[in-house]
Parts: C-alpha cells; structure tokens; sequence
C-alpha cells in the first residue's frame, strides 16, 4: 500500500472524556504518529479548550485541532481571542474548524439558527482578520464587529481555518472562503467524494485555491478479531445512527448525506432505526453494510486499506473515534500497522 493513498490518521477526542484522560490518550498519539489531536465540543458536554490547553502544554509535535467553534454559543471575536491563545501555547500546532453546530440544542439557550452559513460566513471573515492584526469593522448578517482588535499578536496570522459542510450551499460556501472542509460522522466514501468535487468547483469558481485540507470524523474499531471489532463498530453506529436519521427526517442535506451510501437504501435505514428504537442491540439491528458505509473497521489491515478509500475520494486526514474500552491498545494496534505499510 503506497504512503500516498492513505490519509493522515488522527484521533477525535470531546468534551465527553474527562480532561486528564484526554492529556493521557494525547501522549499516545504522539508517541504513535498520529497526525492532530481533534477536540469535539458537543452542546452541554465539558467545553474542550482546557483538555486542548492541557493537551498541547503535555504534547510537542501532534497538532491540537478544535473541531468545532460554534459561533451561535461563542462569539467570532471570542474564538479568535480562544485560538490564538490556543496557537500560541501549542507553539503554532492549533487548528480550528468552524460550524454553525447542531440548531436544536443552540435553540435551547433561546438563539435563532435561522441564517447559519450567514453566521459561519461572518465567523470566518471575523476571525481571519483578528488574527492579522487588522481593526474588524465588519457588518455581518448575523454577527458584527465595530472597531475590533487583538490586544495581542496572533502567532500564525495566516493560520487555516477550515469549516464544517454538509449541504450543497454548505459545500459551496466552503469552496468560496474556507481554507479546508470538515465532514462530520455519519458521512460515507460516496459522500466525501461528492463533497470535494462541490468544494473544488466552486473554489475554481471563485478563482482561488480548492482548499488543502479535507478532513473527516469516522469512528473506527480495530481488532485481531475481524468479529469483535464489527461489533464495536455496530455499536458506536448505533448509538449514532437514530440522532441523524431523525436529523435527516428535518434536514434534507443530512439524509441526502447518509443516503450516498451506495450499499443501503431508505428503507435499510428506517428498518435499523426502528430496531435500534425497540431495544435491539446494535449488534442484531445492524449488518455489515452500515460497518462498511460509516466506519473503518476490521483487523488493522482491514482498517487501513478502508482508510485507503477515503483518500481516494479526496480525505486528506481521517479523525479517528476508537471504539470499545481499550483504546490505546488499539491505536497502538492501528499505528504499528501504518508503519509497515507506510
């Protein structure tokens, strides 16, 4: 397997790991050569910029990614102070995608979500300036900023930042003004594909460069046993797969998304989920296709020649969720069989 096919390898942490073991599993990746460290900040979790922080004081070389800054719960003029900072502990290794998040749970703290890509437009265009130097005075759709600047230097004042995308407009934006895509779990090869075409076209369209980077959540389980690591991967599918077929029910980009999966048809889907809803195990309610379509999964060889599948539709680096309880066991497992593949 050439090194160039397969995608750089990362791991995703969120605000559902408790700080420390994050700075413990950091540790890990670094030592392992994973490529980022990638914090997830999910609504009413743990915020993750103190697991971040920790993260990239204990850390020297594995990049410590925020994916994603919501600007509906965190001003843009905020995420740039946040990030800078951030970029200036790592010592220039931060990353930052940007969003506009899940709308139920922003409606919940009483903010309207009825302009999103507005928002991540004004986010984007907010926080790329700040951390140039430049006095923001910007009048955006949804967020402003009036005389606005960084009391500090930003280390990297061209740092990329990248944006979270899904629907067509989603796409298109990013090609216009991001400097990479961020595609969430729950997305298949198909979709990722897809999506870069978007980008690339309308990048072209605007007359810049596609944007570099093109990364991408994916849960993955690895085991010596082809089975058990199946299992795992139903199960992590599982817990998923409800919470975005019914956002799919609302948000027809999100079944447009999940429906790309070649193998599996609408009614695959509303079958697994009404199994799921009546208590079946994921294990029972699932086949080996929803595996297929949603994780990387498998031996480690296995696991790796998937991975390889994703860079062939245009993942430049996969984020890798480890499934089951043991997972620096498991990412050792998976980086040791980079190595000799690499």
């Amino acid at each position: 397997m050439g090194v160039a096919e397969l995608p750089k390898l990362s791991l995703r942490l969120s605000g559902g790991v408790d700080p420390r073991r994050c700075v413990d599993l950091a540790n890990l990746a670094e030592a392992n050569g994973f490529h980022c460290v990638w914090f997830a900040e999910n609504a009413f979790n743990r915020g993750v910029l103190p697991a971040a922080s920790a993260c990239a004081a204990a850390t020297l070389r594995v990049g410590i990614g925020i994916g994603v800054f919501n600007p509906y719960n965190r001003h843009p003029a905020l995420m740039a102070m946040e990030i800078g900072a951030l970029d200036e502990l790592a010592q220039g290794r931060a990353r930052l995608a940007i969003g506009s998040g899940i709308a139920a749970a922003t409606e919940r703290l009483g903010l309207s979500t009825d302009r999103p890509l507005a928002a991540v437009r004004d986010a984007i265009t907010i926080v790329r300036a700040m951390l140039k130097g430049e006095e923001v005075n910007y009048a955006g759709r949804v967020f402003s900023a009036h005389k606005v600047k960084l009391e500090y230097k930003a280390p990297r004042p061209d740092m990329p930042l990248l944006m979270a995308a899904r629907g067509e407009q989603a796409l298109a934006l990013c090609g216009k003004i991001a400097d990479g895509l961020m595609i969430s779990n729950m997305c298949p090869a198909e979709f990722t594909q897809a999506a870069v075409v978007a980008v690339r076209a309308s990048a072209r369209q605007a007359q810049r460069p596609a944007p570099a980077e093109v990364v991408q959540y994916i849960p993955c389980a690895v085991r010596l046993d082809r089975a058990e690591a199946y299992g795992l991967a139903k199960a992590a599918i599982g817990e998923m797969l409800p919470s975005f077929w019914a956002l799919g029910q609302r948000v027809p980009s999100a079944k447009a998304a999940l429906l790309k999966a070649a193998e599996l048809s609408e009614a695959d889907f509303a079958a697994a989920v009404r199994r799921l809803h009546a208590g079946e195990q994921a294990a029972q309610a699932l086949d080996d296709r929803f595996v297929q379509a949603f994780a990387i999964a498998g031996t480690a060889e296995d696991a790796l020649a998937q991975a390889c599948r994703y860079g062939e539709a245009g993942a430049s680096e996969l984020v890798l969720t480890f499934a089951g309880r043991r997972p620096e066991v498991d990412m050792q497992y998976l980086a040791n069989a980079a190595r000799r593949s690499g």
